[in-house]
């Protein structure tokens, strides 16, 4: 198996020092920006297999640097921030993370995210699955809708997945955890709820939306008669 490149994009060079430390004694291939801009022109230069992403970031801030990585892929990203309230973590997963980490933190708990995420994108079954205008294609990891690319973070595409193979059946966020993540999760889940959000706003067509809210119960995605 060809070594896997993580990118991380970090203005405090000493945190972000001591992380390739850890990525590299685990046998990953490491590279760094200390800014934002150079770290989104480094994330399309080098196609990398996984970002950590810093919040607070110089000339360009983390958060819109997600925006802008989820125009044009589904790369896997670990935000990491400062901030610890619960509105600031659910923000960075609306705008596209997979997961984030609250500093002070572990270099060990960010490797061992690092892990259950890019396990994630790695052991996904090889079949597509079409529910009206959405075809999903695990083999690949991408999803279109009416032909189109739309780009998903790997929660999302994980949280679309179980969905569609569970159409017109009523999931508690509990039941979601435990198919999508297979209870590797590590978010809290009303985070889930943030992935469904935007979820919805990429799948929606101007006539139908597919994933329904089931108040008390959960969520439902509804495939077309």
């Amino acid at each position: 198996m060809s070594q896997q490149t993580i990118l991380i994009i970090e203005d405090e060079k000493l945190i972000a020092d001591w992380l390739k430390t850890y990525f590299e004694k685990a046998d990953y291939a490491v590279q760094m920006a200390y800014d934002g801009r150079k770290g989104l022109k480094m994330a399309r230069e080098l196609a990398p297999d996984l970002i950590i992403l810093d919040l607070g970031l110089p000339s360009i801030d983390g958060i819109s640097i997600c925006d802008q990585l989820r125009d044009e892929s589904d790369v896997p990203i670990i935000m990491l921030t400062a901030k610890g309230s619960n509105n600031d973590r659910i923000k960075g997963l609306e705008h596209g993370a997979d997961d984030y980490i609250v500093k002070p933190f572990d270099p060990k708990e960010v490797l061992a995210r690092t892990k259950a995420v890019l396990r994630r994108v790695q052991g996904k079954v090889q079949k597509s699955i079409v529910c009206g205008n959405l075809t999903l294609d695990e083999r690949n990891q991408t999803v279109s809708l009416n032909g189109s690319h739309l780009p998903l973070s790997q929660a999302q595409f994980a949280l679309l997945a179980t969905f569609m193979r569970n159409a017109n059946q009523v999931l508690s966020r509990d039941q979601l955890i435990n198919l999508a993540f297979n209870n590797s999760y590590d978010g809290f889940d009303r985070s889930i709820d943030a992935h469904i959000k935007r979820l919805r706003k990429l799948i929606h067509t101007d006539d139908f939306q597919p994933i329904q809210t089931v108040y008390g119960s959960g969520y439902r995605f509804e495939a077309p008669a």
